[in-house]
Parts: structure tokens; C-alpha cells; sequence
């Protein structure tokens, strides 16, 4: 017997396709999309470190240049990473204050572990920093908080770093015109987000449709890591706009200072393996360095590699290396590679240690 018509159409009703072979489905378009972004990733480090790196420097010269590093050297470089690690806790326990110090370093690891093993990690990384601040009792609410706006301040900071860099070069008269081009885009980005940004804070609807969408993003990273969904299921943003105002209002002065602190004291970890590798500053003087630092920071928003692996180490040697000799250049690889070596593989382990860690210590922290 044919299936009964409806009466007003006429047409045929199609079968409902069961809630268990939708989810199967949308898991295996998923599964299919990080498998695809992960062999992208390989194919940009594999040509970077296959091709990209071998035309400024020989891996031998690149070699030499480290071994040539006193202890002097290699003393500035770790007082730089310490600093660079210390500001970037300064700055999680600027923007959420119940959290100590060493919270904030176990969940800066461990998520930034994360985000630099895992292609288009930083969805997984944001998972890992909610379960381990909800193991201290931290709300859905004030994760939210947390997240927005050390995200933003972060966000300005990367745009406003390039313009400011450009200014610095401007001045010694050797500003090239694709510099000047992204200055240019970075100030007019910057300007956009912080209108976004003030029509969220003053517009109840605009703050509302914000609300929706971040839920449904807060939802699908809780899946991932397997925690339970944050608290409530819609008004954080709207929660979050009522706290953020008053949070800025007694803090911005201190979370602005430590986001860029955050900044310029990694950018200095970069300086210090280019003294330390013999780069003088008549040879790459330290705007120049800002420069390059500030405009790769900036490319590398686009997660195209974890931890823009590949990315930034191409991004800075071709930059920084443009007209030196071999030797020379060989001396920039060099001290690109000790920097991403600093600050992209030392937090795997230490990361892993974090979480362990964590474990042994999650318990509700007290208000301060």
C-alpha cells in the first residue's frame, strides 16, 4: 500500500532520519575534517623544514652557528623564558583573580601543550583549560569572562603590536611598503573589534544573539574533552557583560599592562637567541626584530599548523635574514630555531607535568 498523502499537498511525508544516523554522520564528517587538516599540517611542515629553511641555511651551518653559544648566552635566553612564563600567569590571574599563581601556570601549560600537538588544537586547548579551572571550582560564568577578555585584550595586543612596531621602524627610515600595508590592516582591524566590542557592552540584543553562539561553541569543546556542559544553558555573555564591566573597571589598568608584558617579554626571549647566536644589533637591530615578531604574530592567528609550527620559524628567518650572507643567515635560522625551541617544545613536557599535577591538586580555590 502506497504511504498516505497529506491532505493538504498532497506529496508524501519522507521518513525522519533517526537522531543516532544524524550523529553518526555529522561525527564522521567531523573525523573526516580533522583528518584533512591534519595531513595540511604536515604538508607545510614537511615543505618548511624540507625546502622552505634549507634555502636561507644548511641544517650543518644552522648546527655550528648553536654550538658556537657561550653560557652567557644561554643565561639571557632562560631569564628571558622565565619572564615570558611568569607575565603570561601574571596576566591569567589579572583577568580571573580566584585563580593563584600556580594554577595559572599548570593550565597555561597544559593547554598550550595542547594547542601546539593538536592541528587546530585550540578548540581542544580551551576544553582542557575548562576542566582543569572547573576542577577548581571555577564557574561557567567566570571561565566565560576569563576567556573573553584576555582573548580580546590578547587580540589587541597582536593587532596593535605591528603598528606600533611600524612606527618604531618608521623612525630609522627602513619601513617597506608590505610593512606599511599590514600596519595599515591591523589598525583598521583593531578599530572594528573594539566597536564590536562596545556594542556588546552597551547593546542588550547585541549581547543576547553573542550569548547564543557561544554556548553552542562551549558545548561542542566540552564534548570533546568529555566534561560536563557549562552552568546554564543561555545568559553567560549577558552575565558576562553585567561582571565584565564591573571587572574592567577596577582591573584594566593592571590587565592591559600584564597582556602586554605578556608580549613584549616573549618577543624578547626572540631577541636574546639573536644576541646570543652572534646577531649584533648593527646587523638586526632590535626593531627590525620587533617588526618581524609583531607581523609574524599576526599571520599566525590563522591556525594553519599546531602552534603555527613551520609557519612562524619561515615567517621570521625569511624576514630577518633578507639580505645577509650565508653565515649570517645561517646565524638568524639558527636563533629562530633555539626560540621556537624555548617556547614551542619546552611546554610539551612541562605541560604534561601541569596536568599530572592537576590532578593530584584539583580543589576549589578560595576567593581572594
Amino acid at each position: 500500500m502506497p504511504p498516505a498523502a497529506t491532505p493538504a499537498t498532497g506529496t508524501h511525508e519522507p521518513p525522519a532520519s533517526p537522531p543516532a544516523t544524524d550523529g553518526r554522520a555529522r561525527a564522521v564528517r567531523h573525523r573526516r575534517r580533522r583528518i584533512l587538516a591534519g595531513f595540511i599540517s604536515l604538508l607545510v611542515i614537511a615543505a618548511v623544514f624540507g625546502f622552505g629553511l634549507p634555502r636561507y641555511a644548511s641544517y650543518g651551518a644552522v648546527w655550528a652557528s648553536l654550538s658556537a653559544i657561550q653560557w652567557p648566552g644561554l643565561a639571557a635566553i632562560g631569564a628571558a623564558v622565565v619572564a615570558s612564563q611568569f607575565t603570561t600567569w601574571w596576566m591569567i590571574t589579572s583577568v580571573l583573580p580566584p585563580l593563584r599563581m600556580k594554577q595559572a601556570a599548570a593550565v597555561n601549560l597544559a593547554s598550550s601543550a595542547v594547542a601546539n600537538t593538536v592541528p587546530a588544537g585550540g578548540a581542544l586547548a580551551m576544553g582542557v583549560s575548562w576542566a582543569m579551572m572547573s576542577g577548581w571550582a571555577v564557574t561557567g560564568s567566570q571561565y566565560v569572562q576569563y576567556t573573553l577578555v584576555s582573548g580580546l585584550w590578547n587580540v589587541f595586543a597582536r593587532l596593535g603590536l605591528p603598528v606600533a612596531a611600524l612606527a618604531i621602524v618608521a623612525m630609522s627610515g627602513h619601513a617597506s611598503t608590505a610593512w606599511l600595508a599590514g600596519a595599515g590592516l591591523g589598525a583598521a582591524a583593531l578599530v572594528i573589534i573594539v566597536a564590536a566590542l562596545t556594542a556588546l557592552l552597551r547593546s542588550e540584543s547585541v549581547a543576547s544573539r553573542a550569548d547564543r553562539a557561544l554556548h553552542r561553541g562551549l558545548s561542542l569543546v566540552s564534548g570533546l574533552v568529555r566534561r560536563g556542559r557549562p552552568a546554564g544553558r543561555t545568559g553567560m555573555v549577558l552575565r558576562w557583560r553585567a561582571g565584565t564591566t564591573e571587572l574592567l573597571a577596577r582591573r584594566w589598568p593592571r590587565i592591559t599592562a600584564a597582556t602586554l608584558a605578556s608580549h613584549l617579554t616573549l618577543w624578547l626571549v626572540l631577541l636574546a637567541c639573536l644576541r646570543a647566536s652572534g646577531l649584533t644589533q648593527a646587523v638586526v637591530s632590535w626593531p627590525a626584530s620587533l617588526a618581524a615578531f609583531a607581523f609574524v604574530r599576526l599571520l599566525s592567528v590563522v591556525p594553519i599548523t599546531p602552534g603555527g609550527l613551520g609557519v612562524i620559524e619561515l615567517g621570521l628567518t625569511g624576514s630577518l635574514a633578507a639580505g645577509l650572507g650565508p653565515a649570517l643567515a645561517a646565524r638568524v635560522a639558527g636563533a629562530v630555531l633555539l626560540y621556537r625551541a624555548v617556547t614551542f617544545l619546552l611546554p610539551l613536557p612541562a605541560g604534561a607535568g601541569a596536568y599530572l599535577w592537576w590532578r593530584r591538586h584539583r580543589r576549589p580555590v578560595t576567593a581572594q
